[in-house]
């Protein structure tokens, strides 16, 4: 079962049309009052979503190594289509 954050990461990603956004965008959607105490969480969801493949995530014009957790800003990228629920 996916956590809600992966839910609301591949949503955003289907409603960018193939643009990127930033992991707190996520969760500013979610939780627009208290995001900050969830980055971590979006950070989680978003590495799990990348190892299986479903989303790109990059640092400028590289992509991340997929068994780290990245450090700085990073743009997440819809890979695959999802449908909207």
């Amino acid at each position: 079962m996916e956590s809600i954050l992966a839910t609301a990461i591949l949503e955003m990603g289907r409603m960018s049309g193939g643009k990127s956004f930033c992991p707190s965008d996520v969760v500013k959607w979610i939780f627009p009052v208290d995001w900050k105490y969830f980055i971590a969480d979006v950070e989680e969801a978003m590495m799990q979503l990348y190892r299986e493949g479903r989303i790109s995530v990059r640092q400028g014009d590289l992509e991340i190594p997929k068994d780290r957790m990245p450090r700085g800003p990073v743009r997440i990228t819809l890979l695959t289509q999802t449908k909207s629920f």
